[in-house]
């Protein structure tokens, strides 16, 4: 093996095409992910789907086999596939237990630090191969190349798997692709919730001195799949009256949540009287659609 003598910016331009082109995917998805324009569009999922299931694992691939004859052009493919589906969750893993957890923009940070970090070990392994014996990506004979390797010069049994195992990626993509440009539309529910003051479920206001104004935090999330209007009403029924103390009408678009703290303020004395908290649903004021309730105390101001 010959000895070679390289600067840094030699280093970085002489960096292979394929390792240039998987820098370049990253970067453009990047702009699909966080260009508001740009990440509105259908291409933003297709790029993050390509980024999450092949990109990181080529880029470990290229690292572990520098060489053209370390793998063929289909292994280093499936490898790439499987490496991807292995490096991204465990990845999700160590973030999660991390400050920043299980989200967005470190999941896009870290796949982006380590496919790039990837590439530039992989083109310095590579650079101390000689130069015959690098493993590059010829485009112009991709297809006769892999043709090649599946077809020829393989045993009956060595081409049947071959087919098997391109069919089997295509159907991966394909089925991955659909799921996530056509999600399965899900249940359909309202979430509908109260927390004490400080944001628990725990410490709510049950004791009350007649005129007082206790906070309670009332909290509804919209899973229906569309716009929906609701209408929120809070009672207090003392199995004698029902007097109505705080009323709202609230539109919500689809996953979108809606969180706000009300100041409560009971009109009358008693004992284990039921605060009700009721979500009616497009303006149906029959039966209430989802309910809380709390079981309060109310008594006079000393003297």
């Amino acid at each position: 093996m010959g000895e070679i003598d390289i600067s840094p910016g030699d280093f970085i331009v002489d960096m292979a095409l394929d390792l240039k082109l998987v820098i370049g995917f990253v970067i453009i998805t990047l702009a699909f992910i966080y260009i508001p324009v740009l990440n509105e569009t259908i291409v933003r999922a297709a790029l993050g789907l390509a980024m999450v299931l092949f990109v990181p694992g080529y880029s470990l691939i290229a690292v572990l086999f520098p060489g053209k004859k370390d793998i063929d052009g289909i292994e280093r493919a499936a490898l790439s596939f499987g490496l991807s589906i292995a490096v991204a969750p465990l990845i999700g893993l160590g973030l999660n237990f991390t400050p920043w957890g299980i989200r967005l923009d470190p999941i896009v940070v870290c796949l982006t630090i380590f496919t790039i970090a990837c590439c530039l070990v992989a083109n310095k392994r590579r650079h101390e191969l000689d130069e015959e014996d690098r493993f590059t990506v010829d485009f112009a004979r991709a297809y006769e190349e892999i043709k090649s390797e599946a077809f020829d010069d393989k045993t009956p049994l060595d081409r049947a798997l071959t087919i098997i195992l391109i069919i089997s990626i295509l159907l991966s993509i394909c089925t991955l692709a659909y799921v996530i440009m056509v999600p399965k539309q899900g249940e359909k529910f309202t979430e509908f919730y109260i927390l004490g003051p400080e944001g628990k479920a725990d410490n709510y206001p049950t004791r009350y001195v007649l005129g007082d104004r206790r906070p309670v935090i009332v909290g509804v999330v919209n899973h229906e799949y569309r716009n929906v209007t609701y209408d929120l009403l809070i009672s207090l029924n003392d199995s004698v009256s029902v007097t109505n103390l705080y009323s709202e009408r609230l539109a919500l678009g689809d996953n979108q949540t809606w969180e706000k703290k009300i100041e409560v303020k009971p009109d009358h004395v008693g004992t284990n009287m039921k605060m009700e908290f009721l979500l009616y649903i497009d303006g149906n004021m029959t039966a209430p659609y989802r309910e809380c309730h709390l079981w309060v105390n109310v008594t006079e101001p000393l003297r």
